[in-house]
């Protein structure tokens, strides 16, 4: 490609996006004008798609990690063919287009994740490069190379500065990613200004101390460029890290290498001054050179040759291995529905009575034989969330001594994040993200506030992440406030289409297992909470379906009406049926003796088991009018905090003030949740609002 025709390329690019932001009249028009000649030559010379099937399992992957510059991949995405007609650049921002502020996974055709805080792009990138690493060693031998991807990174100053991107970036070079190439957009200039206001270390050392390959090159150099991202091809074990100098805003003749550019429109006059700085002939806004448009076109030709070379190489090994073939099948198209991996699940634990983590890891060996994809880690925390998949080996690089851990190999199933919560979430939705895989993280649930934005960005992307939170209560006991969780569960549950499962004894546990493995949840990622401390085994009603509690809750023991003659006390409206008590987790033991005590006091009681609010929320209202009938009396125990379950009660039994240092014992007691505790402040209550 002549020179001439490459500038023309990269002033496409640069003005598309600055059009965009001018239209819109909001938007980050400085990094997409810097960042024009990088993405040129990657969208050009680098990236293999295929526009026509943008979910191409060996596709390479671009990760817009600053996503603040989502003008430039909605350009890119634009001129390379995906379905983003020009109209939907002209709405960029606008009320249900495809181009919003921020890039969404799913909203748009080749947004590979949903990125905008900044750091997490990074971080899924480092995901979805292990992803790929370790669907070759599954699947790739000498004659059939199936998976070959690379992952494509663009970050930037605040990318690097936000702390998920060092842990990130240190598991990603420990473990010797070789095929994560990162450019990093060095325009030294942030909202505040120029970036040594806050960043003056050296970026490159830190990255070699990772363990990463790093160079150096002019991002408005194209050969520069070129043997950058060829020489990090072939870098070997070692992810890369291209530092590019740019300048932001570049082409705007008064406001490029300014703040002022970093996130506000042009204006029309600064505009029109950038076109005639550029040499731009075209006066119109989101002009596209017919000759721009030829050189999109020709790669994406040759990208589907590419794509329909390697289909035919999936044909033969398909038939070559007919074995490996099923398990393949098997890690992109979950075998289970939730019903069917209930039946398998239930056997394994039955009527055990444990700590629900300790019920977890066995449910979790079984699933593990049941589902070639499901792999997953903790955060140094194996011994204690039970999340530990046996007879596995563990992913660590070919280079650490084999005394350490045997047999090292991507073909793994345990990940050893290392104590990197931040990292550890986000890395999980880069995994899940590349697809193949039902992944899971866990950590004790206090230290799910590290994780919060890996979370809500798992639930707004709509994947099925997996996170396994223990020691789920002040029940965590001697190691004090610090590591007990009081609000976590709720601050969870208000994550919008996160399912949070909170199970009380064996059988739910693996109705948590069952449902968020089942594979009509692949699109919501899923919390699951579990104690520290054994929990006692629920007593049924006899016609009581394991399927119910996949709905979320269930009536565990219904109301009695045959009570003695001789009574403590009477509902004094005739119209209530009786009280109705939620719990969830560790407090089902208590709940069911409380009903039995509320009963035998004259109480018509009956005791549902929520172990996940969204769950219940997803059946139809008329579940609901059936679980809590008109005019009774809602009370809700869990060990935290109360306030947001006034949504469904009318009596709220938790606690909201921080923990204390002593046995669990001690604390339970303290803090009122002994089963007697709970009666006397119950009828306390009812006592005063005339209830009885």
């Amino acid at each position: 490609m002549q020179a001439q025709l490459r500038e023309q390329c990269a002033n496409t690019i640069r003005l598309l996006a600055a059009d965009m932001v001018q239209s819109a009249n909001s938007g980050h028009p400085g990094a997409p004008m810097g960042l024009a000649d990088i993405t040129m030559a990657l969208w050009t010379e680098f990236l293999r798609y295929n526009p026509d099937q943008p979910d191409w399992v060996n596709r390479d992957r671009f990760v817009l990690s600053a996503g603040h510059a989502s003008a430039l991949l909605y350009a890119m995405l634009h001129l390379a063919g995906y379905d983003l007609p020009m109209e939907e650049l002209k709405r960029f921002r606008q009320w249900d287009s495809r181009t919003p502020g921020h890039p969404e996974f799913r909203l748009t055709d080749g947004v590979e994740c949903t990125t905008g805080p900044l750091g997490a792009g990074f971080s899924n990138g480092v995901g979805m490069a292990l992803a790929a690493k370790m669907h070759a060693a599954r699947y790739n031998d000498q004659d059939f190379p199936l998976i070959t991807a690379n992952i494509y990174v663009l970050c930037s100053d605040g990318d690097l500065q936000e702390g998920v991107s060092s842990e990130s970036a240190a598991l990603a070079g420990h473990l010797g990613l070789g095929n994560l190439i990162a450019i990093y957009d060095s325009n030294q200039i942030t909202i505040a200004g120029n970036a040594r206001l806050a960043m003056s270390e050296n970026v490159g050392l830190r990255f070699e101390a990772y363990g990463w390959h790093v160079q150096h090159c002019n991002g408005h150099d194209h050969d520069q460029i070129v043997q950058a991202v060829e020489a990090a091809r072939v870098a070997g074990s070692k992810p890369s890290l291209i530092i590019a100098k740019t300048t932001i805003g570049k082409g705007s003749p008064n406001k490029q290498g300014t703040s002022d550019i970093h996130g506000s429109p042009l204006g029309d006059e600064e505009l029109a001054a950038t076109k005639e700085a550029l040499g731009w002939e075209h006066s119109e806004r989101f002009y596209v050179p017919d000759e721009v448009r030829e050189v999109f076109t020709n790669r994406k030709a040759k990208n589907i040759e590419e794509y329909e070379q390697w289909q035919e190489l999936f044909s033969l090994w398909q038939s070559a291995h007919p074995e490996k073939a099923k398990i393949w099948n098997q890690h992109w198209e979950p075998p289970y529905g939730e019903d069917q991996l209930l039946e398998e699940l239930i056997p394994v634990v039955a009527d055990r009575v444990d700590a629900t983590r300790s019920l977890s890891g066995l449910v979790i060996q079984q699933a593990a034989k049941l589902l070639p994809g499901l792999v997953g880690g903790s955060a140094d925390l194996e011994p204690s969330t039970k999340t530990l998949i046996k007879n596995a080996q563990s992913i660590v690089p070919a280079s650490l001594d084999s005394q350490v851990l045997p047999d090292p190999s991507f073909s793994g199933r345990n990940i050893h994040f290392g104590i990197r919560e931040h990292a550890m979430g986000s890395i999980v939705n880069g995994i899940s993200l590349f697809g193949g895989f039902q992944v899971f993280g866990s950590t004790f649930l206090v230290f799910s506030d590290y994780m919060r934005p890996s979370l809500r960005l798992a639930a707004l992307s709509g994947i099925s992440s997996i996170f396994v939170f223990t020691h789920d209560s002040y029940a965590v006991g001697e190691d004090g406030p610090t590591h007990q969780p009081i609000e976590h569960a709720w601050a969870l549950r208000l994550i919008p289409e996160l399912e949070v499962w909170r199970p009380s004894d064996a059988l739910e546990t693996a109705a948590a297992w069952a449902y968020v493995l089942g594979r009509d949840h692949v699109f919501t990622p899923a919390a699951i909470l579990l104690t520290r401390q054994k929990t006692a085994l629920l007593e049924r009603m006899e016609d009581f379906d394991p399927r119910d509690m996949l709905r979320g809750a269930y009536i565990v023991q219904d109301f009695s009406y045959e009570l003695d003659e001789k009574v403590a006390y009477s509902l004094k409206n005739p119209d209530c049926p009786g009280l109705v008590l939620i719990s969830t987790g560790s407090e089902g033991g208590a709940t069911q003796q409380l009903r039995l005590e509320l009963q035998q006091l004259g109480i018509p009681t009956r005791h549902i088991s929520m172990p996940c609010i969204e769950a219940m929320e997803y059946e139809d209202p008329s579940f609901q009018d059936y679980l809590f009938p008109a005019d009774s009396l809602v009370v809700s125990i869990e060990a935290g905090s109360e306030g947001p379950w006034r949504k469904y009660a009318d009596y709220l039994l938790g606690y909201s003030d921080f923990g204390a240092s002593a046995p669990e014992k001690e604390l339970r007691k303290q803090f009122g949740f002994e089963p007697e505790q709970l009666r006397d402040t119950l009828i306390e209550w009812l006592k005063e609002d005339g209830v009885i």
